[in-house]
């Protein structure tokens, strides 16, 4: 019975994660054929209203783990730590997290969106690539996504360690696509389309390494 129920919330996964995957595939295509859309821009207006020196800074702080050198330093430091207390598996796939760098970098390479630019919108952080899909989104809701799931399934790690873990984890996912657009970095469609293809990404992650884990 419980096997069953199992199966049935797998399934039910399934589902969800595909209908994500045909929704990236679906505003691809929108952006594709419609890069400048009213939509982004109204959007990017609104949010970008609220401008002040504060607010400037705690945008730029949520964004700056998503930066180079930060990702690569962060992502080897996080394994690091994982490896030090024999969680060899968990560390291994702690560093597959650096590979949505490159699902963003082909995206970015075949859709070739450009960046939001001025005046239509203030850009407080000038970047390099290509603007679809949001390469800092992506990598938020693999890395932070994936080492919340950790913090679950390892019952050994303490409580004090997990709660202010997971509650920073989350807080960067949930804000990182809001600072991406406040500093001009991103356009709306281009955020969205990185948490959905994050989403898709960390489900394939997890998959694995629960497949791993059972072998």
């Amino acid at each position: 019975m419980k096997t069953s129920a199992i199966s049935k919330r797998r399934k039910i996964m399934q589902y969800l994660i595909g209908a994500i995957a045909l929704g990236f595939v679906l505003l691809t295509v929108f952006v594709f054929f419609f890069p400048d859309s009213v939509i982004d821009h109204a959007f990017s207006v609104r949010v970008q209203r609220y401008h002040n020196p504060t607010l400037d800074w705690l945008m730029k702080a949520i964004s700056w783990p998503g930066y180079m050198p930060n990702t690569p330093i962060m992502i080897a430091a996080v394994a690091i730590i994982f490896l030090i207390f024999k969680y060899k598996t968990e560390a291994l796939f702690i560093a597959l997290t650096s590979l949505s760098g490159l699902v963003s970098t082909l995206v970015k390479f075949f859709i070739n969106r450009p960046r939001p630019s001025e005046p239509l919108v203030k850009i407080m952080l000038k970047t390099q690539q290509q603007s679809f899909p949001s390469g800092h989104v992506l990598f938020y809701v693999v890395f932070f996504g994936y080492l919340t799931l950790l913090m679950f399934v390892i019952k050994n790690i303490p409580k004090y360690v997990k709660i202010p873990v997971v509650a920073l984890c989350l807080f960067l996912i949930f804000t990182v696509p809001y600072s991406r657009v406040y500093l001009g970095a991103h356009w709306f469609t281009d955020v969205i389309a990185g948490f959905m293809l994050g989403l898709v990404c960390l489900y394939i992650l997890s998959a694995l390494y629960f497949r791993r884990k059972r072998v």
